[in-house]
């Protein structure tokens, strides 16, 4: 995970101080980018322990298009629960959008009507991965500008693109606004996940995950941690396992973790 590391050296050495929405101000770089390369290892930060639970449920919690969190995510994960209302709802966010985008479509009844249906953004994906493989267009998005409002946060991870090529699947995610301590590794793992997931279902390779930012900001009570980081050398990536069931039936209990051996945990503040 040397990149992660060289990212967070990036930006503070590089970054501007800008102010932000939470009032805790920020180095920020416009524009950045890593890649990995699935092969070599499966890409979990290593100079920090990750809660690796919570990072796994979430986006099977995404998969199946939820929008509250006692509707899989609680007990297990915490991580929406700044967010969320007193009832647990988040409104229209990541995993609606992914499966239940709103479409509106004439009226069957040859009126001048129009009825409320809906896209199911992955399922098209993984059906035009495998049917049209050299397709261009095999993009998921979650920035719903008609949405953006009814949503408790607006998409920081905004949308991803797959790409096959001689067997490989590879996968670029693009980051409007990202919290390099807290949230960038989660990311990384959530969508490298996401790639192997898809790519077993599709019979081919997970390869490339390229992880490109906007915004790539380190909270300024971040820093020292981060600066312990620096101190620690990367260990031994781990290797992902996923059950060989149909992409949508997976759950968490589907996925198993092997060798992973990170540093001790570094405790940073969630800036809300």
């Amino acid at each position: 995970m040397q990149q992660y590391l060289e990212l967070v050296r990036h930006v503070l050495d590089n970054g501007d101080h800008k102010s932000d929405r939470t009032g805790t101000g920020t180095l920020s770089v416009f524009g950045y980018q890593m890649r990995f390369d699935l092969r070599d290892g499966f890409p979990l930060v290593t100079t920090k322990k990750i809660v690796v639970e919570s990072v796994f449920r979430e986006l099977i919690w995404f998969i199946k298009g939820a929008t509250n969190i006692h509707d899989g995510l609680m007990p297990h994960s915490a991580i929406w629960n700044a967010w969320a209302s007193e009832t647990g709802e988040l409104g229209p966010i990541y995993g609606y959008q992914w499966r239940h985008w709103d479409k509106f479509v004439p009226d069957e009844s040859g009126s001048d009507r129009y009825v409320k249906t809906h896209v199911d953004q992955l399922a098209e994906a993984i059906s035009t991965i495998k049917t049209k493989p050299d397709s261009r267009r095999i993009i998921v998005s979650a920035w719903n500008p008609s949405d953006i409002d009814r949503m408790a946060l607006p998409p920081c991870h905004s949308f991803f693109q797959f790409n096959v090529s001689n067997g490989f699947l590879d996968l670029q995610l693009y980051q409007r606004s990202a919290d390099i301590a807290v949230g960038v590794p989660f990311n990384i793992a959530s969508y490298a996940l996401l790639l192997v997931m898809v790519a077993q279902e599709c019979g081919l390779t997970a390869r490339h995950f390229v992880h490109t930012f906007g915004d790539a900001h380190i909270y300024l009570n971040h820093v020292d941690g981060l600066n312990r980081q620096l101190g620690r050398a990367p260990r031994a990536l781990p290797r992902v396992h996923v059950a060989d069931k149909p992409f949508f039936d997976l759950t968490y209990d589907d996925i198993r973790l092997e060798g992973y051996d990170p540093d001790g945990f570094i405790k940073f503040a969630v800036a809300v």
